[in-house]
Order: structure tokens, then sequence, then C-alpha cells
């Protein structure tokens, strides 16, 4: 058991600015405070609704590297929050959650919902033609009571409507076809779906059906072949990113 508040994953300080603009989905120009302008690497190709604010503060990384063609990359927003007058940190880098998760369960924290784990998998082939990526393949311990494999989707959770995270934000053909495969992994394998929300002051986790009504359709479809939906709430700051609890779901966004 972890408990709440406590860090799952610590790093240098970020640098901290204002968004002048994103743009060409992979770009973004930010006045760092001391005044230097710099280009940062979006890793959310998204719409990034709810998280997209140009003037707004937002935290960087930065970390050169020959191999790099960017030297900073954009890590975090801060957003408008359902608490009156109060502001939160989110988490926008897209590459991030399937980490947070992985650590996360190497630490124990989603035994209680999965069982004790003896493997972890990142990125296994899957699905019809074997076209698709599964984001987490974990084999249980022996002493799991249930000895089936379990196939981990995980997605990046930041939207929302006042104190409920939605996902998705927008159309996800991608994320419908993860569904379907999801529900045909049922029921020789467990199937997951973690909404990683990445921001601290969400209190449930519900399909974005206004952005997306047939991602709502299959995920209720799925839930009844057997999907099992986790959602997990993670704290953002400077320096570290601290694990908030497994939240509550519900079936449709309304």
């Amino acid at each position: 058991m972890i408990e709440i508040g406590k860090t799952i994953i610590k790093f240098p300080p970020l640098r901290e600015g204002i968004l002048i603009k994103r743009y060409k989905r992979f770009l973004a120009d930010v006045e760092l405070d001391d005044g230097e302008i710099v280009t940062a690497h979006c890793a959310n190709t998204g719409p990034m609704k709810g998280v997209l604010w140009p003037g707004g503060r937002v935290r960087l990384r930065y970390s050169p590297s020959p191999k790099r063609k960017l030297d900073w990359s954009w890590e975090q927003a801060e957003v408008p929050s359902y608490i009156e007058n109060k502001k939160c940190w989110a988490g926008v880098n897209t590459s991030l959650p399937n980490k947070l998760i992985k650590h996360l369960i190497e630490a124990n924290g989603l035994e209680k919902e999965l069982g004790a784990i003896s493997i972890i998998k990142p990125e296994v082939v899957y699905g019809k033609g074997g076209k698709s990526r599964i984001d987490l393949l974990l084999e249980p311990e022996n002493s799991n009571l249930d000895l089936r494999k379990i196939y981990v989707e995980v997605k990046n959770t930041t939207w929302c409507d006042k104190s409920l995270a939605l996902f998705p934000d927008t159309v996800t053909t991608r994320g419908q076809k993860h569904l379907k495969e999801l529900m045909d992994v049922c029921p020789d394998s467990r199937a997951v779906l973690i909404p990683c929300i990445s921001r601290k002051d969400m209190e449930i986790f519900a399909p974005g059906d206004s952005a997306d009504p047939r991602y709502g359709e299959l995920f209720r479809d799925a839930l009844i072949k057997g999907l099992e939906v986790i959602p997990c709430s993670f704290g953002f700051f400077h320096d570290r990113i601290s694990w908030e609890g497994i939240k509550p779901f519900r079936e449709f966004q309304k």
C-alpha cells in the first residue's frame, strides 16, 4: 500500500515560464522566467483541451543531447481548477503515463486490484494481425488467485468537467480500436484500462462522451465483456510526481 502524497518519481527541477504558443502539433514557444524564449518539444499531439492556455504558466525539462533536435521538453501546465480561485499543475507529456503506471505496479501500488505481479512487459504486440501494441503486459505471480495474463492500456487524462476527469478529449479512432482489442482478449486474459489522471484535483472518472460518443459506447460494451477500469491519480510538482490514489468511475459523462 502506497500512502497518498508519496513521491513516485523524482527528477531535477523543471524550469518555469509563460506559454507563448503551441504550433505544428509538436512545438511550443515559451518565455522562461529569465526572459529567454525557447522552443520546446510537445509530446502531446492532441488538442490538449483544458490544458492549452497561451499566456499561462508551464514547466519545461532541459535535456540537451546530440540525438535530440530540441533541448527543451514541455512537461507540465498550470490549469484552472474546479476549486474556487485555485489552480492546479497538470502533466502534459503523453510519454510519461506508461512509466508512472509501471513504477506504481513495481511498488505494489495496485496489488489489491491486480494481485502480485512477477513480470511487466512494455509495448507487446497483440491484436488482430499483430498491428497493435499493448502498453503493459503483466504476468501474475504463482501465488496470484487469478493466473491469467493482464493486458493494460494506459490513457493520459487531463480534460475535465469540474471534478470529473474525462477521456478522450477528441474523437480517437485509435482509442476506439484499443477498446475493441481489449474486449477480444477477454475472458481468456484480463483487460485493464488505466486512465492516468495527470492532475490531483479530480474526484471521479468517466468516458468523454461529448468529445467521442463512439468511444463512450465501446467503453460501456467493454465493461460488459469484462474490462476492468482503474483510474489512477497523480500530483505534479516542479521536481517530483506524487501518488494521489485510485478514483471511482462512472459509465457515462452525464
